[in-house]
Protein backbone atom coordinates (compact mmCIF):
# COMPACT_ATOMS: atom_id res chain seq x y z
CA UNK A 1 0.00 0.00 0.00
CA UNK A 2 1.28 3.20 -1.29
CA UNK A 3 0.97 6.51 1.08
CA UNK A 4 3.77 8.81 1.20
CA UNK A 5 5.46 10.93 -2.13
CA UNK A 6 8.17 8.14 -2.61
CA UNK A 7 5.35 5.75 -3.20
CA UNK A 8 3.40 8.16 -5.63
CA UNK A 9 6.79 8.23 -7.56
CA UNK A 10 6.41 4.17 -7.57
CA UNK A 11 3.46 4.17 -8.90
CA UNK A 12 3.83 6.66 -11.77
CA UNK A 13 6.66 4.74 -12.51
CA UNK A 14 4.58 1.36 -12.65
CA UNK A 15 1.83 3.02 -14.64
CA UNK A 16 4.34 4.32 -17.08
CA UNK A 17 5.37 1.06 -18.14
CA UNK A 18 2.67 -0.77 -17.68
CA UNK A 19 -0.79 -0.13 -20.40
CA UNK A 20 -3.29 -2.77 -18.00
CA UNK A 21 -2.95 -3.43 -14.27
CA UNK A 22 -3.51 -6.67 -15.25
CA UNK A 23 -0.09 -6.53 -17.40
CA UNK A 24 1.94 -5.04 -14.30
CA UNK A 25 0.90 -8.14 -11.81
CA UNK A 26 1.77 -10.58 -14.85
CA UNK A 27 5.17 -9.42 -14.31
CA UNK A 28 5.42 -9.49 -10.89
CA UNK A 29 4.45 -13.64 -11.84
CA UNK A 30 7.65 -16.42 -12.01
CA UNK A 31 7.62 -19.39 -14.33
CA UNK A 32 7.66 -20.89 -11.17
CA UNK A 33 4.50 -19.52 -9.42
CA UNK A 34 2.87 -20.33 -12.49
CA UNK A 35 4.19 -24.07 -11.98
CA UNK A 36 3.52 -25.16 -9.08
CA UNK A 37 -0.04 -22.54 -8.66
CA UNK A 38 -1.00 -24.24 -12.04
CA UNK A 39 -3.73 -21.27 -12.81
CA UNK A 40 -2.90 -17.50 -13.86
CA UNK A 41 -5.68 -16.00 -11.97
CA UNK A 42 -4.55 -17.22 -8.72
CA UNK A 43 -1.50 -16.13 -9.25
CA UNK A 44 -2.22 -12.47 -10.33
CA UNK A 45 -4.89 -12.41 -7.14
CA UNK A 46 -1.34 -13.40 -4.81
CA UNK A 47 0.16 -10.26 -6.42
CA UNK A 48 -2.12 -8.34 -5.89
CA UNK A 49 -2.95 -8.92 -2.38
CA UNK A 50 0.75 -9.10 -1.50
CA UNK A 51 1.82 -12.66 -1.49
CA UNK A 52 3.91 -12.95 -4.18
CA UNK A 53 5.98 -10.45 -6.09
CA UNK A 54 9.23 -8.67 -6.83
CA UNK A 55 8.54 -5.84 -6.27
CA UNK A 56 5.74 -3.11 -4.80
CA UNK A 57 2.29 -3.47 -3.52
CA UNK A 58 0.50 -1.97 -5.87
CA UNK A 59 -3.30 -1.50 -5.45
CA UNK A 60 -5.60 -2.34 -8.93
CA UNK A 61 -7.50 1.34 -7.34
CA UNK A 62 -4.73 3.57 -7.17
CA UNK A 63 -2.99 1.94 -10.29
CA UNK A 64 -6.12 2.98 -12.75
CA UNK A 65 -6.62 6.43 -10.80
CA UNK A 66 -3.42 7.34 -11.85
CA UNK A 67 -3.50 6.36 -15.22
CA UNK A 68 -6.50 8.44 -15.23
CA UNK A 69 -5.20 11.34 -13.99
CA UNK A 70 -1.74 10.71 -16.68
CA UNK A 71 -4.70 10.20 -19.62
CA UNK A 72 -6.98 13.48 -18.30
CA UNK A 73 -3.56 15.49 -18.33
CA UNK A 74 -2.00 14.13 -21.82
CA UNK A 75 -5.32 15.02 -23.38
CA UNK A 76 -5.39 18.51 -21.57
CA UNK A 77 -1.75 19.57 -22.95
CA UNK A 78 -2.77 18.41 -26.19
CA UNK A 79 -5.84 20.34 -26.56
CA UNK A 80 -4.65 23.09 -24.54
CA UNK A 81 -1.53 22.86 -28.02
CA UNK A 82 -4.14 22.67 -30.49
CA UNK A 83 -6.26 25.66 -28.83
CA UNK A 84 -3.55 28.07 -29.48
CA UNK A 85 -4.44 30.35 -32.34
CA UNK A 86 -0.99 31.37 -33.55
CA UNK A 87 0.90 27.93 -32.63
CA UNK A 88 2.51 27.09 -36.31
CA UNK A 89 2.54 30.76 -37.92
CA UNK A 90 5.56 32.41 -39.12
CA UNK A 91 4.76 36.05 -37.37
CA UNK A 92 6.64 39.10 -38.92
CA UNK A 93 4.77 41.80 -37.02
CA UNK A 94 6.13 42.64 -33.92
CA UNK A 95 2.56 43.45 -32.34
CA UNK A 96 1.50 39.58 -33.56
CA UNK A 97 4.60 38.09 -32.03
CA UNK A 98 3.64 40.18 -28.61
CA UNK A 99 0.56 38.80 -29.14
CA UNK A 100 1.68 35.01 -29.79
CA UNK A 101 4.00 35.44 -26.57
CA UNK A 102 0.96 36.18 -24.41
CA UNK A 103 -1.66 33.89 -25.86
CA UNK A 104 -0.92 30.87 -23.76
CA UNK A 105 -0.88 32.88 -20.38
CA UNK A 106 -4.40 34.38 -21.58
CA UNK A 107 -5.95 31.03 -22.13
CA UNK A 108 -4.54 29.56 -19.13
CA UNK A 109 -5.08 32.10 -16.83
CA UNK A 110 -2.04 32.70 -15.86
CA UNK A 111 -1.67 39.10 -16.60
CA UNK A 112 -0.57 42.28 -19.04
CA UNK A 113 -1.53 46.38 -21.60
CA UNK A 114 -0.39 46.94 -25.08
CA UNK A 115 -0.67 50.20 -27.19
CA UNK A 116 -1.36 51.55 -30.85
CA UNK A 117 -1.41 54.99 -32.48
CA UNK A 118 -1.65 54.56 -35.86
CA UNK A 119 -0.03 51.26 -35.36
CA UNK A 120 0.40 52.55 -31.51
CA UNK A 121 0.97 49.79 -29.27
CA UNK A 122 1.72 48.85 -25.94
CA UNK A 123 1.06 45.89 -23.11
CA UNK A 124 1.13 46.18 -19.52
CA UNK A 125 2.41 43.14 -17.51
CA UNK A 126 1.28 42.89 -14.58
CA UNK A 127 0.03 39.47 -13.89
CA UNK A 128 -0.02 37.49 -16.99
CA UNK A 129 -2.96 38.27 -18.98
CA UNK A 130 -2.77 41.13 -20.87
CA UNK A 131 -5.16 44.69 -21.77
CA UNK A 132 -4.12 45.49 -25.05
CA UNK A 133 -4.42 49.61 -25.96
CA UNK A 134 -4.95 50.05 -30.20
CA UNK A 135 -5.57 53.54 -31.71
CA UNK A 136 -5.71 52.53 -35.49
CA UNK A 137 -8.30 53.41 -38.22
CA UNK A 138 -10.71 50.64 -39.56
CA UNK A 139 -11.51 49.79 -43.08
CA UNK A 140 -13.88 52.58 -43.72
CA UNK A 141 -10.70 55.29 -42.44
CA UNK A 142 -12.65 55.86 -38.81
CA UNK A 143 -9.78 56.48 -36.24
CA UNK A 144 -10.82 54.17 -33.73
CA UNK A 145 -8.59 53.78 -30.07
CA UNK A 146 -9.52 51.54 -26.93
CA UNK A 147 -8.03 49.22 -24.27
CA UNK A 148 -8.80 45.53 -24.76
CA UNK A 149 -9.28 42.43 -22.29
CA UNK A 150 -7.19 39.99 -24.38
CA UNK A 151 -8.25 37.12 -22.25
CA UNK A 152 -11.98 37.80 -23.13
CA UNK A 153 -11.42 38.23 -26.97
CA UNK A 154 -9.52 35.23 -26.55
CA UNK A 155 -12.66 33.19 -25.29
CA UNK A 156 -15.58 35.28 -27.72
CA UNK A 157 -13.63 35.08 -31.15
CA UNK A 158 -10.72 32.43 -33.23
CA UNK A 159 -8.12 34.72 -33.42
CA UNK A 160 -7.21 32.79 -36.08
CA UNK A 161 -7.86 35.20 -38.57
CA UNK A 162 -5.72 38.05 -36.85
CA UNK A 163 -2.42 35.83 -36.73
CA UNK A 164 -3.14 34.69 -40.22
CA UNK A 165 -3.06 38.14 -41.55
CA UNK A 166 -7.17 38.12 -42.51
CA UNK A 167 -7.86 40.61 -40.14
CA UNK A 168 -6.82 43.44 -38.02
CA UNK A 169 -7.06 43.19 -34.70
CA UNK A 170 -9.69 46.68 -33.00
CA UNK A 171 -11.26 47.54 -30.28
CA UNK A 172 -15.04 47.22 -30.32
CA UNK A 173 -17.67 48.45 -28.65
CA UNK A 174 -17.93 45.33 -25.97
CA UNK A 175 -14.35 46.18 -25.01
CA UNK A 176 -13.16 47.38 -21.76
CA UNK A 177 -12.92 50.72 -23.99
CA UNK A 178 -14.10 51.69 -26.82
CA UNK A 179 -13.98 55.76 -28.67
CA UNK A 180 -14.92 56.23 -32.35
CA UNK A 181 -12.22 59.55 -33.00
CA UNK A 182 -14.58 60.42 -35.81
CA UNK A 183 -18.08 59.98 -34.51
CA UNK A 184 -17.06 61.05 -30.73
CA UNK A 185 -18.56 57.71 -29.70
CA UNK A 186 -17.30 56.72 -26.27
CA UNK A 187 -18.32 53.26 -24.67
CA UNK A 188 -16.97 51.42 -21.35
CA UNK A 189 -18.08 47.85 -20.52
CA UNK A 190 -16.42 46.08 -17.40
CA UNK A 191 -15.25 42.77 -18.71
CA UNK A 192 -15.34 39.21 -16.64
CA UNK A 193 -11.82 39.93 -15.84
CA UNK A 194 -11.72 43.84 -15.15
CA UNK A 195 -13.68 46.45 -13.86
CA UNK A 196 -13.65 49.64 -15.01
CA UNK A 197 -13.14 52.69 -13.53
CA UNK A 198 -14.07 56.25 -15.31
CA UNK A 199 -14.51 58.81 -12.60
CA UNK A 200 -11.23 58.80 -11.21
CA UNK A 201 -8.67 62.15 -10.92
CA UNK A 202 -6.18 59.88 -12.30
CA UNK A 203 -7.97 59.07 -15.71
CA UNK A 204 -8.91 55.53 -16.51
CA UNK A 205 -8.70 52.80 -14.32
CA UNK A 206 -9.14 49.23 -14.35
CA UNK A 207 -9.45 46.87 -11.24
CA UNK A 208 -8.43 43.13 -11.96
CA UNK A 209 -11.39 41.21 -10.38
CA UNK A 210 -8.46 37.91 -9.12
CA UNK A 211 -6.47 40.17 -6.97
CA UNK A 212 -8.64 43.37 -6.87
CA UNK A 213 -5.25 44.99 -7.53
CA UNK A 214 -5.29 48.90 -9.64
CA UNK A 215 -4.20 49.30 -12.89
CA UNK A 216 -3.27 52.84 -13.86
CA UNK A 217 -3.11 53.02 -17.45
CA UNK A 218 -1.37 56.34 -17.74
CA UNK A 219 2.11 55.80 -19.38
CA UNK A 220 3.87 58.17 -17.27
CA UNK A 221 2.40 55.96 -14.52
CA UNK A 222 3.60 52.43 -15.68
CA UNK A 223 6.69 54.00 -17.17
CA UNK A 224 7.92 53.20 -13.63
CA UNK A 225 6.26 50.25 -13.49
CA UNK A 226 6.99 46.68 -15.91
CA UNK A 227 5.88 47.77 -19.38
CA UNK A 228 7.01 46.76 -22.60
CA UNK A 229 6.42 49.09 -25.61
CA UNK A 230 6.08 47.94 -28.92
CA UNK A 231 6.75 50.23 -32.39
Amino acid sequence: MIENEEGVSTVDNIVSQFNTYEDFLDSQITTLDLYYLEDEDLARQLVELGYRGTGEVVRREDFEARKAAIEIARLAERSQKKALASAGKELRDNFLKALAQREDDNRTGKVTIQKNHRTFRKFHQLHKKSIIFIRDRNAHGQELSGYIDYAHRLKMEDFEVYFTGKRKLLPRPTDLSFYNWDSHVAILNSSPNYQVIAENCDGLLFKYKRDRKIINVDPKIFQSSSLLSLG
